[in-house]
């Protein structure tokens, strides 16, 4: 395998390592055993030039092969959810680098409005941020590492997306938070009932914390996942929604973050 990185966003043999035991198998074919690992990091690492770069998918670089293929496995990975499951187990593994359990306990919620450039369904207009487009919803841990992301139209509460952000954490099978902090944008008595619920269920602790007057503040417990929005927004890609689909701006978001924990795991 040729390892000579050609551009900077190119993966590591270290970083490779990592990431190719969560790659689907490759099929079987007649006359042939289908792709080679050495294609498969190709494919990899057109995604991560193009989520870096923020450039159209036919405005890829020869290098990376066909831009339909690798538009194909990102398309075809991300309905299976893998970039999901590695962005979790890059997680995990940089929680035990830092001496966490591997299932955070506590975290925050926030959300993020950013302009569409798409026609298409789910963008809407942010009357508070006046914004004409998406919403990120973020459930990051205390070290800023996203557990769980929701993608939908600006116009939408952040309640709603508080709600639609912990039933996909339960739905995935985790039950190990308790302790949650939020901003003023989440109250009312519909989110007071169902956290209620929730207390019972899952014995989750709601805590609001609101800045103290005007200007910039570094805001108790919220500054961590604040700074995780920064961080995406590094990735140019993620600069504006440039997705028809909101799964594929998850998608993305999940791509972006196990970059930077690539980074962090392996050089």
């Amino acid at each position: 395998m040729n390892t000579l990185r050609q551009y900077p966003t190119d993966l590591t043999d270290a970083q490779w390592q990592l990431i190719y035991p969560f790659l689907p198998k490759p099929k079987w074919r007649p006359g042939g055993p289908g792709r080679t690992p050495c294609d498969l990091r190709i494919v990899i690492n057109g995604i991560l030039y193009l989520t870096k770069t923020g450039c159209q998918w036919r405005m890829l670089p020869r290098d990376f092969g066909n831009c339909k293929t690798v538009n194909g496995y990102f398309n075809a990975w991300r309905k299976k959810g893998i970039w999901q499951q590695i962005q979790e187990a890059m997680t995990q593994k940089e929680r035990l680098r830092q001496g966490r359990k591997p299932i955070a306990s506590a975290g925050c919620v926030d959300s993020q409005s950013v302009k569409a450039a798409t026609q298409k369904e789910s963008k809407g207009y942010d009357a508070g941020k006046k914004v004409n487009g998406r919403k990120r919803h973020l459930l990051v841990d205390t070290l800023g590492l996203i557990i769980t992301v929701f993608v939908s139209a600006a116009n939408s509460t952040d309640r709603d997306g508080l709600m639609q952000v912990l039933t996909r954490y339960f739905e995935s099978g985790y039950s190990r938070l308790r302790k949650l902090w939020v901003d003023g944008g989440y109250r009312g008595d519909e989110l007071k009932a169902w956290v209620r619920s929730l207390k019972q269920t899952y014995k989750i602790d709601l805590e609001v914390v609101e800045r103290d007057g005007k200007g910039f503040q570094l805001v108790k417990r919220r500054w961590v996942v604040e700074r995780t929005f920064a961080w995406l927004l590094n990735f140019r890609r993620l600069s504006k929604d440039y997705e028809q689909l909101t799964q594929s701006s998850e998608a993305f978001i999940h791509i972006a973050m196990t970059h930077l924990l690539l980074r962090r795991l392996a050089s």
